[in-house]
């Protein structure tokens, strides 16, 4: 198996992306599987082209794109992306699109064809919060994820694709007041076993992963 994982590199007036240095530093020995490891850029368009460019290149069997959400306090694979650009700040080339479809031909969201619960587990049985998520927001880890399903659909249908959002790591939360943050080793310990829970299900798990809210 050859697994894809992408992260974006840091945004938001920050000096450091914890997805992308976790990523980095993922155990990937002894998993069975070839993890090329991508940087990508926190930029609409530019980020799908360079993925998209990379699958086509490398022909995965998997891709598994990263990205930060401050304020979450676990590690949450997500359920679905939507066909939406509406960013709240501007991207690293000064981009901020608003109410814009990312494919005007795409479907209006496509599901994450990863099985989420049992990373979900995987995770949790580490002694990790996770838990799934039903929004990737509408910035650009949205815009990645949608774009790999899109790319995923249109060109390789026996690929599966999806997106896990990660906290902060403690150094950002420092001037930042009641935010949760994770180590950055328990976040590449996190992934890692998401990645085994990949590899091990080719169908998800059928567990609660649901919310009120």
């Amino acid at each position: 198996m050859k697994i894809l994982m992408t992260a974006f590199d840091p945004f938001g007036g920050d000096e450091i992306n914890p997805a992308l240095e976790a990523v980095k530093h993922v155990d990937v020995s002894g998993l069975g599987a070839e993890v090329i490891k991508l940087e990508v850029p926190t930029v609409f368009g530019k980020s799908i082209e360079k993925v998209a460019e990379a699958m086509r290149r490398e022909r995965p069997d998997v891709v598994v794109a990263v990205g930060q959400a401050g304020g979450r306090f676990d590690i949450t694979p997500e359920r679905v992306a939507i066909n939406m650009d509406d960013a709240r700040i501007e991207d690293n080339e000064g981009n901020q699109p608003i109410d814009q479809p990312i494919f005007a031909d795409g479907a209006p969201a496509y599901f994450a064809t990863l099985p989420i619960k049992a990373m979900v587990k995987s995770i949790q049985d580490i002694g990790l919060p996770a838990s799934v998520s039903n929004t990737a927001g509408t910035f650009v880890c949205n815009h990645i994820m949608y774009g790999i399903l899109y790319t995923i659909a249109r060109e390789m249908p026996d690929v599966r694709g999806g997106f896990i959002h990660v906290p902060f790591i403690p150094e950002q939360v420092v001037a930042r007041r009641d935010m949760p943050s994770m180590a950055m080793e328990d976040i590449s310990r996190a992934l890692r076993a998401a990645l085994e829970a990949i590899i091990a299900n080719e169908e998800d798990l059928e567990l609660v992963g649901g919310a009120e809210h």
